[in-house]
């Protein structure tokens, strides 16, 4: 469902009660997207924002499903314009929403920054929505960021993965079971926004364990299929292509 022509911002359901929100922009040759989450149940659920300046496309696409107002948690994987640029926007026109992070990402940034004050979430918290269940998994520095978390949705077994198999490109469809990882691959190795730490593969063994069959992208088409075999291929491209003297690999945190 188109909502916006002028801007070409769409929301397409992408597992039962998961609504994925995309428009393209031109940040980048080629053109890229950004994407939001809007989880619809008993406590409405929006994951990611935009930026701010894309509130008013945001705002009117979630309003195409759930009326605004309804919205009770906004929520980011980490702190970055893209995450969360528009979060004091959307407190603003829905009084009973907070924003849900991490623990690490309310102390550092989050309860600073938001006009209300973040439901903090431990590693492996649940946050029940009605029919829908959120589990909270803490990963740090994967891809990026020490506040890294992304959340788990277990009766549809979808992973909303943030910055995950970011894709290039303008066109997209709202979901794919056509390979994803070579064309995140391809976008990773032009632009390296991956820390690569020594947890990397750990917590990415970590996610594939969980066996998604929906991976909600926040860059580019959702994807459906075998999960655990994806994000396994994923953790094995990332240590084929580390240079064993690359000084960045060989930090600790």
């Amino acid at each position: 469902m188109i909502t916006n022509r002028e801007a070409g911002t769409r929301v397409d359901e992408v597992a039962e009660g998961i609504f994925r929100i995309s428009t393209s922009v031109t940040v980048i040759p080629g053109g890229f997207t950004f994407n939001q989450y809007l989880v619809v149940d008993e406590e409405p659920l929006l994951f990611h924002t935009g930026p701010r300046r894309m509130f008013p496309l945001v705002r009117e696409a979630v309003e195409a499903v759930v009326p605004i107002e309804r919205l009770r948690y906004v929520g980011l994987s980490h702190f970055e314009a893209d995450e969360c640029g528009a979060l004091n926007e959307f407190l603003a026109v829905a009084p009973g929403a907070v924003p849900v992070c991490g623990k690490i990402a309310a102390m550092v940034s989050v309860d600073d920054v938001a006009d209300r004050k973040a439901r903090a979430l431990a590693d492996g918290e649940t946050l029940a929505l009605g029919r829908h269940s959120l589990r909270w998994l803490d990963t740090p520095h994967v891809p990026h960021a020490w506040e890294c978390g992304f959340f788990f949705e277990e009766s549809t077994r979808t992973l909303l993965c943030g910055d995950l198999f970011t894709q290039g490109g303008a066109e997209h469809a709202p979901v794919t079971e056509s390979d994803i990882l070579g064309p995140s691959e391809a976008m990773r190795t032009g632009l390296d926004y991956w820390a690569h730490t020594t947890n990397t593969r750990p917590t990415l063994d970590r996610l594939a364990a969980l066996a998604p069959t929906t991976l909600a992208c926040m860059h580019g088409a959702a994807w459906k299929g075998d999960g655990r075999s994806l994000i396994r291929a994923l953790a094995d491209s990332l240590e084929t292509s580390r240079q064993p003297a690359d000084a960045v690999a060989s930090v600790r945190f």
